[in-house]
């Protein structure tokens, strides 16, 4: 940028925002950064005390601000994005809808690690409904050397996408209510309710539901049922600790499912199961699941619901993050639980 006095500054454009304060009148932005100079605006920028204004000066090599800013975010958004205008520099992401939001974490320490621009984002992995801002990019001088944003568009395609929102599938769920109490009608099953809701929540729903005793082979049968209604994900409700009595990973195995991971590094959940059949994914849900507002399973099942393939490592990177703070008042995902 260079400085010009006001009235060589007509056709030029203003670098800052210029600030007007009239006395118990007004006080707030007169010119916007951008704003072309007119010559009707000399005798207001007077008044203003600006006998001197800081203009753009085109450098070659160099990038305004709201050009890098453009560039920047285009590179790293991938579908289910919205961008907005730039302004001073700076680009908003917003989710074009209902979605689970990816974030690819190397892809964003890299080109975090560039001079002069940045990448701010939500965590990944969380469910973000539609118009929610989940990122903001900007460079962060006025002018910016033009080969530091091709190192950001090289390092964006690499990693591409760094930022996406991924839609949620419908799915077709079965369920498969294990434990004698519930079976023989001695107690009611709350278990099932809870996790119905959390089901639908995510625009999925439930197609069948068959309570069981704890038997192995009652398990293997009630799951393969599950199987021949073409169902696109099975949840087990307990059966999942170490007593004798509790077969729900047996059942599974006994079904021709392989188990990924049986215990996961997160409290609430520690007993959770992931396993597949085939393509289909059975998750084990242990108890906590009916009364803990926020469990592991609040952070797998929108992964799946998204098509996803959980593998053990996806399990095992939970542990950092993986103890909820049982807050009174929960803020899930708006929190750590869960995010490495």
């Amino acid at each position: 940028m260079i400085k010009v006095p006001v009235k060589d500054a007509v056709g030029m454009i203003l670098c800052h925002d210029l600030t007007q304060i009239i006395r118990g009148e007004f006080k707030g932005c007169a010119f916007k950064k951008g704003h072309v100079v007119t010559e009707e605006d000399i005798p207001q920028l007077l008044q203003m005390g600006k006998e001197n204004l800081f203009v753009w000066e085109k450098k070659e090599g160099y990038l305004h601000e709201d050009e890098a800013a453009q560039r920047m975010a285009s590179a790293i958004a991938g579908s289910g994005i919205n961008m907005s205008e730039p302004t001073e520099g700076k680009v908003n992401l917003t989710s074009a809808w209902r979605g689970l939001l990816k974030i690819n974490v190397q892809g964003l320490t890299e080109i975090n690690s560039l001079e002069q621009v940045m990448l701010a984002t939500l965590h990944t992995d969380q469910i973000v409904e539609k118009n929610l801002l989940i990122a903001g990019t900007r460079a962060i001088p006025l002018q910016i050397d033009e080969q530091i944003i091709k190192q950001w568009e090289v390092l964006a395609q690499k990693y591409r996408p760094i930022i996406e929102v991924k839609s949620l599938l419908t799915m077709r769920v079965g369920m498969v209510v294990t434990g004698s109490e519930i079976y023989k009608g001695r107690i009611e099953d709350k278990f099932s309710p809870v996790v119905e809701e959390k089901i639908k929540k995510l625009g999925s729903y439930l197609v069948k539901k068959t309570n069981v005793n704890d038997d192995t082979q009652m398990i293997a049968i009630a799951i393969r049922d599950m199987l021949n209604e073409k169902v696109d994900l099975i949840v087990v409700t307990g059966g999942m600790s170490v007593d004798p009595d509790d077969l729900t990973p047996a059942g599974v195995v006994a079904a021709g499912g392989k188990i990924v991971s049986y215990g996961s590094p997160t409290m609430p959940g520690a007993m959770f199961m992931v396993a597949y059949i085939g393509e289909t994914p059975v998750l084990g849900l242990p108890g906590c699941v009916m009364f803990a507002k926020t469990t592991v399973f609040d952070l797998i099942l929108p992964r799946i619901v998204a098509g996803e393939i959980i593998t053990r490592r996806d399990i095992v990177k939970l542990g950092h993050g993986g103890m909820c703070s049982g807050c009174s008042t929960c803020r899930f995902p708006a929190c750590a639980f869960g995010k490495a």
